[in-house]
């Protein structure tokens, strides 16, 4: 899966902030960090798994790493996307609530339990908004070449005023009551962290389902190609990626769908076989889970020049 974008030098950096102004479609895609999409001005189409929702100025999309995410602007929207490094979040939560962990893997578990939803959309209000904006300019210049020594904690400040204002409207869940949460903000790869490197096992097993997204995979077969029982494979996985195999399958399967839908002329049908879905009435379940819409509304939305409205 796509990393999160570097600086301009190419040097990777905990703390990303990028402002954009789009007026073309934006493919669903996932990246391996926490993002946080604020609107500036504008509005867009949000889907993903999070649902298809209108968004506009007071609007922040929360996705955890690994979550399928696209959006149609309606005539163009611009947004300010912080890009977080799991890793350095769990840091932030351990110290935050360092008084009742012992030690990170209390924090990790405080995530899993408390922020179980992959993608919501927290309305925080055009005023918040407003507020948020010089700390969201600060914090984009700050990021355009890397994060010098010198501006770190500076960075840390902007972004530690700006969590201020949206965790709280964060649903906090307490517990996993529905069937799209999972573990989410951790774990993930560690990408930059030596002391707790990516399992070579997960990592190939990753790069298997990649070059081979349409051959029907099972758990244990997988589990044979790298010598791991079923539940290792599941356990070193789902610590690696946030997902268990499958799901992680089912991901690249539907955004690559997604792809299919928008650049080609192929029927639905064929496009779900290519990706490995031979039933094509389970491959639309499976996208609308993934991406929020239907493969026929995905292509109608990314093709369209009218936007239609959707309820939330």
């Amino acid at each position: 899966m796509p990393a999160p974008p570097t600086t301009t030098n190419g040097l990777f950096t905990p703390i990303l902030a990028r402002t954009l102004t789009s007026h073309a479609n934006v493919d669903p895609v996932a990246f391996d960090c926490v993002k946080l999409v604020i609107v500036r001005a504008g509005n867009a189409l949000l889907f993903g798994e999070c649902g298809t929702h209108h968004i506009g100025v007071g609007d922040v999309a929360v996705l955890a790493p690994n979550t399928l995410c696209g959006a149609r602007p309606e005539k163009w929207v611009t947004t300010t996307t912080l890009y977080l490094d799991p890793d350095y979040m769990v840091d932030l939560v351990f110290w935050q609530h360092s008084a009742q962990f012992n030690d990170r893997r209390d924090a990790t578990e405080y995530l899993d339990i408390n922020y179980a939803e992959p993608a919501q959309v927290v309305r925080i209000g055009i005023d918040r908004a407003r507020l948020l904006a010089p700390w969201l300019d600060d914090l984009a210049k700050l990021s355009e070449e890397g994060l010098q020594p010198a501006c770190f904690y500076r960075a840390q400040s902007l972004l530690s005023s700006i969590l201020d204002v949206v965790v709280p409207h964060i649903v906090v869940t307490g517990q996993r009551v529905t069937s799209t949460q999972r573990h989410t903000v951790v774990p993930s790869a560690p990408r930059h962290r030596d002391f707790q490197p990516l399992r070579s096992e997960a990592r190939k097993i990753a790069e298997i389902l990649a070059s081979e997204l349409h051959r029907r995979w099972s758990v244990p077969e997988l589990a044979s190609v790298v010598h791991l029982s079923p539940s290792q494979l599941r356990r070193v996985f789902s610590d690696a990626y946030g997902k268990a195999p499958i799901a992680y399958l089912t991901m690249l399967r539907a955004e690559q769908m997604a792809r299919l839908l928008k650049g080609t002329d192929l029927p639905i049908s064929a496009i779900a076989a290519s990706v490995g879905w031979g039933d094509a009435d389970f491959a639309a379940r499976q996208f609308r889970r993934a991406v929020g819409v239907s493969p026929r509304e995905f292509r109608r939305i990314t093709r369209s020049t009218t936007l239609s409205r959707y309820p939330d």
